[in-house]
């Protein structure tokens, strides 16, 4: 069985990625509420009651809204390590401890032939991580939150098949724009985001042979468009040497409207 993800959605107001393999299934974050959360299923074709479990990256809201909802109506284990979960229990509300799982970061958890692999970005949250998609050869790196990609985290994304990488801002945009300056410098700052072109510069010199798609996530709602998104990051890839559409292609996500069911 081939592994298959969809970016249920992803950008400031919310963010969740489904992920299948070997008749297992995963949410990485539910960052809407439950009801929302059902829909979005729904357009896909899937059941949140039939997933193996709910994977969380951090505690902000945008990545844990519907969570508690979620794991207490269809009995869902979640995973996350020991300092998110004493971060973000007051906000999920009660969970039943047959539900709780620690997952540390830097390691890896198998289910089936599905391998997942944890490890550390750098964001303002009390131990943020994101995963590696591990199936049969095949490598899905979910990276976003981080304020830079070290060279630690590019040793382990690199050469994936997909990923889905954080385009968070313009900057200039970001610095003329409406928010609070210790919300700019939150944003700018290495535990922010990463930007338009520090992502694309961090791309090409993550992708590799094997790397075919490229989803630009967590957009900023007030700081960032598609558009200029993917033409930032084409044209800083075209000026590191690599062409668009060469290479792998560029895929646009959405805070509301899920990509395709992919095959990596």
């Amino acid at each position: 069985m081939t592994m298959h993800f969809s970016v249920l959605a992803s950008g400031s107001t919310g963010n969740a990625v489904y992920v299948e393999a070997d008749g297992q299934s995963f949410l990485v974050d539910a960052g809407l509420s439950g009801k929302q959360m059902d829909l979005l299923f729904k357009q896909i074709g899937r059941n949140a009651a039939n997933l193996n479990g709910l994977l969380v990256t951090h505690e902000h809201s945008d990545h844990i809204k519907g969570l508690g909802i979620l794991a207490r109506k269809y009995n869902l284990p979640v995973y996350a390590n020991e300092k998110t979960w004493a971060a973000m229990e007051k906000n999920i509300g009660e969970i039943p401890g047959d539900q709780k799982f620690t997952f540390d970061m830097e390691t890896v958890k198998s289910f089936g032939s599905l391998d997942i692999e944890s490890f550390g970005v750098s964001h303002d949250a009390a131990e943020p991580m994101f995963y590696v998609f591990h199936h049969e050869g095949k490598k899905l790196a979910l990276i976003t939150d981080t304020g830079y990609v070290s060279d630690r985290m590019k040793g382990i994304i690199s050469n994936a098949d997909m990923y889905v990488f954080e385009s968070n801002h313009d900057v200039q945009m970001l610095r003329m724009g409406r928010y609070p300056w210790n919300t700019k410098r939150r944003i700018l700052s290495d535990v922010g985001h990463v930007s338009n072109e520090d992502a694309a510069v961090a791309m090409s010199e993550v992708a590799g042979d094997r790397t075919k798609r490229i989803y630009l996530a967590h957009l900023s709602l007030d700081n960032n468009m598609k558009d200029l998104a993917r033409m930032s990051v084409s044209q800083t890839l075209e000026t590191r040497g690599i062409r668009v559409g060469e290479q792998f292609e560029i895929y646009d996500t959405d805070a509301k409207i899920p990509t395709e069911l992919i095959c990596v």
